[in-house]
């Protein structure tokens, strides 16, 4: 069933497009078609576990032909905001994405007294370059998100021991940047200069600590660059390469993956007030800089499935949060679409899969 074009999309179509002339905005033309860049099919909640939260959701094919899911989980008892102060990273795995995962292993848990990563564990990034795997992930050392740091943890094996360096991998910039709060959220990709990408999200701490309203302060996305994939990593400016800041509404983007396909990237995202708090955004890049304006991803999860509203305590029902591209076995095309959806039977988060039938041409 499509979304119907109600009053409220309305005005907000005539308010982006008022900003986009009146601010000279890349964005000029605004899609608000409920024709979505994925075309998907819903395979289910393939990953829940009775006791814990469940929340980023990173597969990857493993040598043995399985499907490796690294993920992040917290105890149900601290409720669905205990990422932030008792999240540890963990490996799953499945024959495909259309069967059930199986909890395998702790990977990372949070190592407590003074390291960087010391409450929490969180935002796992799974990726292999070469004969080494690479886990990009987001710690901090309060249980406040004014420590988040982005660290990168190594393996020669998905299921082996993974190596993590005393220091996180990408800092925040300086008192008053836009990017002086934390860096978390990591994408990463190998771009056409021959360099590794790291993107990053991250917002301005007066923001954050002045503002009102719900959702406080105003996320970006940066750029930094390296040689390696272990770094060092060198931001490519000042200035965030994705910001919707000059738009009505606080608009702002999260949960950034970003994949390249046929010579261009992509990133899916989590909208947030682009067009509203319930779909995924798409854009593309050639030089990782200049993105195109946003169309939608995917939409709301009531969508694609029929579930009765669960309970009171999961206020974020309905969203898919945290969208991550399972890539056929050649690296070429875009074949599963995972995410964190609250829910489930357990009345907590879990994954879950959409294989992807075929996206916009």
């Amino acid at each position: 069933m499509s979304k119907p074009f109600t009053r409220r999309d309305f005005l907000q179509t005539s308010a982006l497009g008022i900003a986009a002339v009146v601010l000279g905005l890349s964005f000029t033309k605004l899609d608000f078609s409920d024709k979505p860049y994925f075309n998907l099919k819903p395979i289910g909640r393939q990953f829940s576990l009775e006791d814990y939260y469940i929340w980023c959701s990173s597969p990857i094919w493993g040598e043995d032909g399985k499907v490796h899911l690294f993920y992040s989980r917290w105890k149900k008892e601290k409720g669905m905001g205990g990422w932030l102060n008792g999240s540890e990273i963990c490996r799953a795995e499945a024959d495909s994405p259309f069967d059930e995962f199986q909890h395998k292993q702790v990977i990372l848990a949070p190592r407590g007294g003074e390291f960087w990563d010391a409450t929490t564990c969180h935002n796992p990034l799974i990726k292999k370059v070469d004969d080494q795997y690479y886990l990009f992930f987001m710690g901090n050392s309060n249980g406040k998100t004014n420590t988040k740091r982005i660290g990168l943890a190594t393996s020669r094996s998905l299921n082996g021991e993974w190596t993590r360096p005393d220091q996180p991998l990408l800092l925040p910039g300086e008192k008053g940047t836009w990017d002086d709060h934390c860096t978390t959220n990591p994408a990463f990709v190998k771009g056409n200069d021959g360099k590794y990408w790291l993107f990053y999200k991250s917002w301005n701490t007066e923001e954050y600590e002045t503002q009102k309203g719900a959702v406080r302060g105003n996320r970006k996305y940066g750029l930094a660059k390296a040689d390696s994939p272990m770094g060092p990593y060198i931001k490519v400016s000042e200035n965030p390469v994705i910001d919707f800041s000059s738009l009505p509404n606080n608009a702002q983007l999260e949960d950034a993956f970003v994949w390249k396909q046929k010579g261009k990237f992509h990133m899916v995202a989590r909208d947030m007030g682009f067009f509203n708090h319930e779909y995924g955004l798409h854009l593309t890049t050639k030089d990782g800089v200049h993105w195109t304006k946003p169309e939608i991803a995917y939409l709301n999860m009531l969508h694609y499935i029929n579930e009765t509203s669960p309970a009171k305590h999961l206020k974020r029902f309905g969203r898919l949060e945290r969208p991550m591209i399972l890539l056929s076995k050649d690296g070429e095309t875009p074949q599963f679409l995972f995410g964190a959806t609250q829910g489930g039977k357990f009345e907590t988060s879990t994954t879950f899969v959409f294989e992807i039938v075929k996206t916009k041409s």
